[in-house]
């Protein structure tokens, strides 16, 4: 056992060698759980850990805060336009790999059909961090990535489902199966409902409350995320779908102090991401992963191969997506944190073969990782499948210290249906006070001065006293005003 100064020097030196890790896994393609995972394996050599239901709980609350986090980024205007092939690979897409795979697994394993089912449902569901971290700034066409960030915030709610209900089938035979789909209908309503509710709420009171401290507008609103994941689960709803509801909603309206909760967000999501996969290789042993080498080996070929390209094209046959699109969505399900997290439901249940489910679950996701990540970029590319760079992805840092001023720095983005569109900078009739300190148009810098003419798309950023930040929200507003 470490003491708690060397506990605290190895906790230290795990997030240097993490934070260095994820620039050598951007060089060679692979996804960053690779590496926190690998050290979780070799940590395990020197601590004992089998804590799982601390694991599940840990690994519950680092997917609400990635899942937030990945839905306070997702444009609502590029998603709309792929609601439908999203969602219904997130839906249909998840039931047919899970059947394909459960199959294999039934045959393969010498387990019952609901067992074998089990296991399907688990690593049925795909990860957007993980996809997204191995795309990273790549020109991938916009329409095949927003399916797939969709798609990933919301097929794990169909999995969550999924595995709940084989378990509580398998330890209550009797269940009914219709009581079970009706529930699915409610959790996903409740889930819905709660998350739009706590968006709204959220945005409201952060854009109202007038807090002392800066620091303290991104701690609320992780807050509201956490609390939208726990009120859908007491009302029996989907919390992750309530969470990725609610994250969208906050991240698509106008939002103050979005630069500060912006990089709180994407820091913690990290961190939680980090000791996520470092706890989860403490929970197993590179022994038992190679007991379970070559059947973890079938079971993710047959998952990458047919499985998943069963499901995408299934559920997406009737869509406008050409066959290398289509081809590309299949190749691009990589898994990742929501698998591993439901492979522990067994273990807590008690069920008889939830160790090797455990175990082989661990070895798709590593198998995934090796093979999907180095090659997604790649495959895009052979495909043809490359477009224009998402200029959505403009990185801003604050520019002075607001946190004990009475100053805050927004952002507004020009609508071509709001009053500022079109209008030069000095006919904005802007509070007195007020300065608008940058322009970004398609990525790029656009000089300041008095005949600077807003177009559609644009960002403003604006200095100004938070007393006035309602009157420079209604300029930018729809219709907008020309009251100073």
């Amino acid at each position: 056992m470490f003491t708690t100064d060397e506990t605290i020097l190895l906790f230290a030196l795990l997030l240097f060698a993490a934070v260095l890790s994820t620039k050598f896994a951007s060089k060679f393609g692979l996804p960053y759980l690779v590496f926190f995972i690998g050290a979780g394996l070799v940590l395990g050599n020197y601590v004992f850990f089998s804590d799982t239901g601390l694991t599940q709980t840990f690994g519950t609350l680092a997917l609400i805060v990635i899942l937030f986090n990945g839905g306070m980024q997702t444009k609502w205007k590029h998603i709309r336009k792929v609601i439908a092939p999203s969602l219904s690979m997130a839906t249909i897409g998840v039931v047919l790999t899970t059947a394909v795979v459960g199959t294999a697994a039934k045959l393969m394993l010498n387990i019952g059909w609901l067992e074998g089912m089990l296991l399907g449902a688990i690593v049925g569901s795909t990860d957007a961090a993980a996809v997204f971290a191995v795309l990273g700034n790549r020109n991938i066409r916009r329409r095949l990535t927003s399916t797939l960030e969709a798609e990933s915030g919301t097929n794990d709610p169909m999995a969550v489902f999924l595995t709940v209900s084989l378990i509580e089938l398998i330890e209550k035979p009797d269940t009914s199966v219709p009581g079970l789909l009706l529930n699915l209908t409610l959790e996903i309503g409740i889930g819905l409902v709660v998350g739009v509710v706590i968006g709204i709420v959220a945005v409201r009171c952060i854009n109202k409350i007038n807090l002392d401290v800066s620091g303290l507008y991104p701690v609320a609103v992780i807050a509201f995320g956490i609390f939208s994941y726990s009120l859908s689960a007491y009302l029996h709803g989907s919390g992750l779908l309530s969470v990725y509801i609610a994250a969208l909603y906050i991240g698509n309206q106008n939002l103050m102090y979005r630069f500060t909760i912006s990089r709180f967000n994407e820091g913690f999501a990290w961190m939680m991401q980090i000791l996520m996969f470092v706890m989860m290789g403490l929970l197993a042993y590179p022994q038992d992963l190679l007991g379970v080498a070559w059947q973890g080996l079938l079971l993710a070929a047959i998952l990458l191969f047919i499985a998943r390209p069963i499901g995408v094209f299934a559920s997406t046959f009737w869509m406008k997506f050409s066959f290398k699109e289509t081809l590309f969505l299949s190749w691009a399900g990589l898994k990742g944190a929501v698998p591993i997290v439901l492979a522990t439901y067994p273990l807590l249940s008690g069920l008889e073969f939830s160790r090797l489910f455990f175990n082989i679950v661990f070895f798709i996701v590593l198998i995934s990782a090796l093979v999907q990540g180095p090659t997604m970029a790649f495959v895009a590319r052979k495909l043809g499948l490359e477009g224009p760079v998402d200029e959505s992805q403009v990185q801003v840092l604050d520019a002075v210290p607001v946190g004990k001023a009475n100053m805050e720095i927004i952002e507004m983005q020009v609508d071509r249906q709001t009053g500022a569109a079109e209008k030069r900078l000095k006919d904005l009739h802007l509070p007195e006070g007020t300065l608008v300190t940058s322009l970004i148009r398609k990525q790029e810098a656009v000089p300041l001065h008095d005949g600077t003419r807003l177009h559609d798309g644009d960002l403003v950023y604006i200095f100004t006293s938070k007393t006035n930040r309602e009157k420079v929200k209604a300029i930018f507003s729809e219709g907008g005003t020309d009251d100073s």
